[in-house]
């Protein structure tokens, strides 16, 4: 079956060395496989940080084509602009009504979060001002400690308290989804479902990436997924089921041969021990790729895995091409790709695919395509 490729917009320096490549056909199929895999329940879209650093317009207007049609941020600023994007979409933002919101909210037809009771009572007052009931979540705490209604305060909570308020979801966060035998999976998923059914009968939303892949009893109403989008896998125990999504790649700009005793790079913490030939490419920590990758296998010609070696400085990476005799300056190399996906590179660093999205820097020329078969 043949793949074709479309480019649909280019962005980003013009004279860019390095190119950020993000397949928005991939977004779209990933977005269309957990619809699929949730049935009947409705499936939102997480795109706060810029789209999880990818472009929060053409990532949120993709997902719209897909048929997505209920997003979530995490503050009122994105939310704002995600709205100036989508038009006719539901927006929520997580982190709550905060003083002052209130009119932005109404002005920009977004939905708040509300976090906490004081949070209710203001959005409450704030409601029954207005000519219209303006619409809002409600999340419960059930096992991250972060934001929510604790447990004891849920349990308190008088559903007439909510008249008049627009409630039109309820929403918790799994804590430890990522690994499906964790036992806080079931205690959260219990306490979710006894706490829903005191309250007023409206959607309810428990899971997001990984909690997809637990099962239909975490399903709900609503699901939301966010990383899994973007290619992330939802948990290391199992193939990743999702397209990858972006290929990074730097150029190199210069190549030279070296030998012992010769070092390279800051803290000369690489000696050469044998003949080697160097290649040094245009991508750093500036460029979001991580300092701590230093000495992995960390980037691909073609099939050929070269090493990084030596530490990874600001703008500068360099990499053993000796295995590459046909390198040359100007070539591009894949720093995330085919042969070294996102999972991949976040494992050798020690963090997770979220944060190697989220910390792509803005110096990547940037190409979005579409394939299709």
């Amino acid at each position: 079956m043949t793949t074709r490729m479309a480019i649909l917009e280019e962005t980003g320096p013009r004279h860019g060395p390095s190119l950020l490549t993000v397949d928005l056909g991939a977004v779209k199929s990933n977005y269309r496989l957990l619809a699929d895999k949730v049935g009947e329940a409705q499936c939102a879209a997480v795109v706060k940080a810029n789209g999880y650093g990818l472009g929060l317009k053409q990532v949120s207007r993709a997902l719209s084509q897909a048929g997505c049609k209920i997003f979530f941020v995490a503050h009122l600023d994105e939310a704002i602009e995600l709205r100036g994007h989508l038009g006719q979409a539901v927006i929520y933002y997580l982190n709550g009504l905060m003083p002052g919101d209130a009119p932005a909210c109404n002005a920009h037809d977004i939905r708040p979060v509300l976090n906490d009771p004081g949070q209710i009572d203001a959005w409450s007052l704030h409601c029954a001002g207005a000519s219209s009931t303006p619409q809002c979540a409600i999340q419960l705490d059930t096992g991250m400690a972060r934001l929510g209604l604790t447990l004891r305060e849920a349990k308190r909570l008088d559903p007439a308290r909510l008249d008049g308020i627009g409630l039109a979801l309820i929403l918790s966060h799994l804590a430890c989804a990522d690994t499906p035998a964790h036992a806080l999976n079931e205690c959260q998923r219990s306490d979710f479902t006894a706490l829903c059914a005191a309250l007023p009968r409206v959607t309810c939303s428990l899971a997001a990436s990984s909690g997809i892949f637990l099962g239909p009893g975490w399903h709900f109403g609503m699901v939301r997924p966010g990383a899994t989008l973007y290619g992330v896998a939802p948990n290391e125990d199992r193939p990743n089921p999702m397209a990858q999504v972006i290929l990074l790649q730097g150029k190199i700009l210069s190549i030279r041969d070296v030998d012992t005793p010769q070092t390279v790079g800051y803290g000369a913490t690489y000696r050469f021990s044998k003949p080697t030939r160097l290649a040094t490419v245009a991508a750093g920590y500036a460029d979001g790729y991580p300092r701590g990758l230093g000495r992995q296998i960390g980037a691909h010609i073609g099939n050929i895995a070269v090493p990084v070696i030596g530490r990874i400085s600001m703008d500068l990476i360099t990499l053993d091409v000796t295995d590459a005799p046909r390198a040359k300056p100007g070539d591009m190399v894949d720093l995330i790709g085919p042969h070294h996906d996102l999972d991949m590179q976040a494992s050798q660093s020690g963090t997770i695919g979220y944060e190697i999205l989220t910390r792509i820097g803005r110096r990547y020329a940037r190409r979005y395509i579409e394939t299709s078969q």
